[in-house]
């Protein structure tokens, strides 16, 4: 940052070679160390982001044993919940999200399982205060708002039932999103929203100019929205099928989900570089596709007495509404998730 070193600075450069060198002593020879691999990618230097060697010596604990994999994620929570350093918190936190977003599946289900009790506050950093300069304190609100987005991100994978790392191409597939019923479909985009909302608090956002840490969050952070918006575009389109056959009470919860979508996606994309907006298939899809969805959805009406809902502008069903009826008239009254699912199986009744 341009600041001379502090004794701050200097009592952790010694603090992390005293760690560093204690826990070589206690290694076995030639044998791996996550407690040792943890110290290295999380140091005290305020001014520079965890090394891609010692992150990558982190990450490869994962490909060992269970064993192994298991004492590495609780080396990593031990130091973040131990340290009142904010530089090595947020330093926890990016070797955290480097194993949400590129871990090995077995290390991802250690954190996954970590702690048991799991929850909405999983990593417990609300209350994280560094007061030991004003750079420390600012990173402090780095720390608590970095952390309630791994949280949520943590708290989506598991509505999802998986990582979204593990996610084909960055995005679900159809015919995963055409098995889901609505309700399902609902609370993973109200799960993915959440994650953007998080993202949308970041604080002072010319603050992380000047630290190549903050930076460094900021990049991975831009990064993970771009997937988490993708996700995001995949199951509204498939809600888009599925207009017809929402129930009332699923169609009210998925006007609110899509509203606090557009409050916060603005603030997000002033996150993310030209790049990464490009990365959006023209930056605004997503917002377009929630503004025509919430107008369609502001036309559903409930059909009492038939227990299905319809969309009644202008005068006319939706076509998705107009499917269904023709498979009530046959006499059969079940509702498909999915019209393009409908649409096959009326296209064999003939």
């Amino acid at each position: 940052m341009g600041r001379p070193p502090s004794f701050r600075d200097i009592l952790g450069y010694f603090k992390d070679k005293a760690s560093i060198t204690k826990a070589t002593l206690l290694s076995k020879p030639d044998s791996s160390s996550p407690h040792l691999a943890v110290l290295r990618a999380t140091t005290h230097d305020p001014a520079t982001p965890p090394e891609d060697k010692h992150l990558d010596r982190l990450l490869s604990l994962g490909h060992g044993s269970r064993l192994t994999a298991a004492a590495c994620i609780e080396a990593l929570m031990d130091r973040l919940h131990t340290t009142r350093n904010s530089s090595v918190a947020l330093k926890c936190l990016i070797s955290i999200h480097h194993v949400i977003s590129n871990g090995s599946f077995i290390l991802q289900d250690q954190l996954s399982v970590y702690p048991s009790s799991g929850g909405r506050n999983y990593l417990n950093l609300s209350n994280f205060r560094d007061e030991s300069n004003p750079v420390a304190w600012q990173l402090s609100l780095w720390v608590r708002w970095y952390a309630r987005v791994l949280e949520q991100m943590l708290y989506a994978s598991r509505v999802l039932g998986t990582f979204l790392s593990q996610t084909a191409g960055g995005a679900t597939g159809d015919e995963t999103l055409e098995a889901l019923s609505n309700g399902d479909l609902v609370k993973e985009i109200d799960a993915l929203v959440g994650v953007v909302e998080e993202i949308g608090k970041v604080p002072e956002y010319a603050y992380f100019q000047e630290n190549r840490l903050a930076g460094e969050v900021v990049r991975l952070v831009g990064d993970e929205s771009i997937l988490i918006q993708k996700e995001i575009l995949g199951r509204v389109k498939e809600t888009r099928e599925r207009l017809g056959c929402l129930s009332f009470g699923d169609s009210v919860e998925l006007v609110c989900v899509l509203k606090r979508l557009e409050d916060c996606k603005q603030r997000v994309l002033f996150l993310c570089s030209v790049e990464e907006k490009r990365k959006l298939v023209g930056g605004d899809v997503l917002l377009s596709l929630v503004r025509e969805m919430k107008e369609k959805i502001g036309m559903v009406g409930e059909i009492r007495g038939e227990g299905r809902a319809v969309l009644k502008g202008r005068g006319r069903g939706s076509e998705s509404a107009r499917l269904f009826e023709r498979v009530v008239r046959t006499g059969d009254s079940v509702c498909f998730p999915s019209a393009r699912i409908e649409t096959r199986v009326l296209s064999r009744l003939g």
